[in-house]
């Protein structure tokens, strides 16, 4: 079995992809209120700041920076996605599912990388407006309704 070994940086930003099992759903774009609403509960349990986030059919891509002295991003994406999985009907479940009491609607593990600097933390939050252009559900960032951009826009960090 293997062993996944992230690493702990306290106050760190980190980048995540977080994906369903169902590559062809559309259940996040779908449920987008209910996901908004487990993230609010998470973030006030467990703060983290939101640098970005865009919300796509069958995953998400999201920007944090976690608190100092805080480096438990994990505990924070399992919250969430236990919260946002109970206020559903199950999908296909393995025999894995089951042992492990999942409800087989989000994949397992999710992708993370640490923010390295200002180059590094620029490139992503631009990887999270295009995003949606990128897989062709828009023609332009601001037109993709479930993406921090609109935030960004009204604050002026918007560009490129």
């Amino acid at each position: 079995m293997s062993r996944y070994i992230r690493p702990r940086v306290p106050g760190a930003s980190v980048f995540f992809t977080v994906a369903l099992c169902n590559r062809n759903s559309q259940l996040l774009v779908d449920e987008v209120a209910a996901l908004r609403d487990v993230v609010r509960i998470t973030r006030k349990e467990r703060p983290f700041q939101i640098d970005a986030w865009v919300v796509l059919p069958d995953h998400l891509h999201a920007l944090w920076t976690l608190p100092e002295g805080d480096a438990d991003y994990s505990t924070r994406w399992r919250l969430i996605k236990a919260r946002f999985s109970r206020g559903l009907p199950a999908g296909p479940q393995r025999l894995s599912h089951q042992l492990r009491q999942e409800r087989g609607i989000w994949r397992r593990r999710f992708w993370e990388r640490h923010i390295r600097n200002e180059a590094d933390f620029a490139a992503h939050l631009r990887y999270c407006w295009i995003n949606p252009v990128k897989h062709g559900l828009v023609e332009k960032p601001e037109d993709w309704p479930y993406s921090s951009v609109h935030r960004d826009i009204r604050d002026g960090r918007y560009g490129w």
